[in-house]
């Protein structure tokens, strides 16, 4: 069998270059339906995009390489795709727009896109080669091996997060044996651990926090978890954390804590200092604290030095965390098909330009909100409009 184009990978990226990459396309993959991470997104409602999107929201080697492809097909674009087939939206927070209905509202817009390809579903590649002219593919369904023949292929496979959906790091062996470069992988966007399961008091308590990884900084939502810490900050952060880094955490800040302290010496002196704290914190969070930061007293026994002492050790709150979920619950993967070999206009490897890589498998990895989808939409659209051409 031969075909022009063939993209390995039908998740988001995958979908996307196949709408964009013309005729005689064929688009595999090995699950039984297409588009399961985005299935799955947002809650069922897919955060498919995110109105504040640039570069700098991508962590890279190459903090630059995002920019044509973002810049070329935007969340506008896609926004206004989305709005041409009638798909209800609403922004959620800081920019995240979710469908109103169902994720699987895009997944049917991105099949109609690409009707005119071929898709394979339930089909395993064994075998890749290259003849210096074409691309060589075993591909088997229903236990049937066929030899596709290709003048492009297109690496969709996407990276090593959420195994259970069949996440395999396909992408960064062919990258390797086609000789570019993979920059290290790791889990991304992820939840934060700790051996000692000291968190598990608190399960399920959540605040706004303001969280500190390796200079980088996120204001949102943390949650405690019997295992650890997570929440949308963490997972921003845990982008940025490395194995033994600490994590700081302003614990209060939305809260004029020491003010409110001040204002209770003068109301409410014989209180204790827990219990003024326990007015604008979780109880249950401020019991666990009392046993690592010095609170003793009446509020009214504490001088401003001291109050301030208080404050500033919930605003400087440092945890160093023994690991993370993994690749498991990992949103993405960081890390990726060094873009240093491919070609930020096309995706194509630089070395083999018929050969393509796009989305997650790229070391192109963006924060939590929509951003994800966002670079696999411009990426894919990047790469398909290379091969239109």
């Amino acid at each position: 069998m031969q075909v022009k184009t063939l993209i390995i990978g039908a998740g988001a990226a995958g979908m996307m270059c196949a709408a964009h990459a013309g005729a005689d396309v064929l688009i595999v993959d090995h699950a039984k339906t297409a588009g399961e991470k985005i299935r799955i997104s947002g809650g069922g409602r897919c955060n498919f995009t995110n109105m504040h999107t640039t570069a700098a929201n991508f962590i890279s080697q190459n903090p630059h390489f995002a920019k044509s492809a973002l810049k070329r097909y935007t969340q506008w674009d896609f926004i206004s795709l989305v709005a041409s087939y009638g798909i209800g939206y609403h922004e959620k927070t800081l920019g995240q727009l979710f469908c109103d209905d169902t994720a699987k509202d895009i997944i049917a817009m991105l099949r109609t896109e690409m009707k005119q390809a071929q898709l394979w579903l339930q089909t395993e590649v064994s075998e890749i080669s290259h003849d210096g002219t074409h691309f060589q593919v075993t591909l088997t369904r229903d236990d049937q091996p066929t030899i596709v023949t290709a003048t492009n292929l297109v690496m969709a496979s996407g990276g090593k997060s959420i195994p259970k959906m069949g996440a395999t790091g396909l992408a960064y062996q062919i990258a390797t044996q086609f000789g570019l470069n993979v920059v290290e992988t790791r889990p991304a966007l992820v939840p934060l651990t700790f051996t000692d399961e000291r968190f598990k008091p608190l399960a399920g308590t959540a605040l706004p926090v303001r969280v500190t990884a390796n200079g980088t900084t996120f204001e949102e939502a943390m949650l405690f978890t019997h295992r650890g810490l997570s929440g949308p900050a963490i997972l921003q952060a845990s982008s940025y954390w490395k194995d033994g880094d600490p994590i700081t955490t302003d614990l209060i800040p939305q809260t004029n804590l020491l003010g409110h302290l001040k204002a209770a010496r003068k109301t409410d002196g014989r209180k204790l200092v827990t219990t003024i704290i326990s007015q604008q914190f979780p109880s249950k969070l401020v019991a666990y604290l009392a046993d690592h930061i010095d609170m003793s007293g009446t509020v009214a026994d504490q001088s401003d030095v001291r109050l301030e002492e208080i404050c500033e050790a919930l605003r400087t709150w440092v945890q160093v965390p023994t690991g993370s979920e993994g690749y498991r619950t990992a949103e993405v993967t960081l890390g990726g098909v060094d873009t240093a070999d491919l070609d930020s206009k096309t995706m194509a490897a630089k070395s083999m330009p018929n050969l393509y890589f796009i989305g997650e498998a790229v070391d192109v990895t963006g924060w939590l909100g929509g951003y994800n989808f966002q670079w696999a939409w411009s990426s894919g659209w990047a790469a398909g409009q290379a091969i239109r051409a």
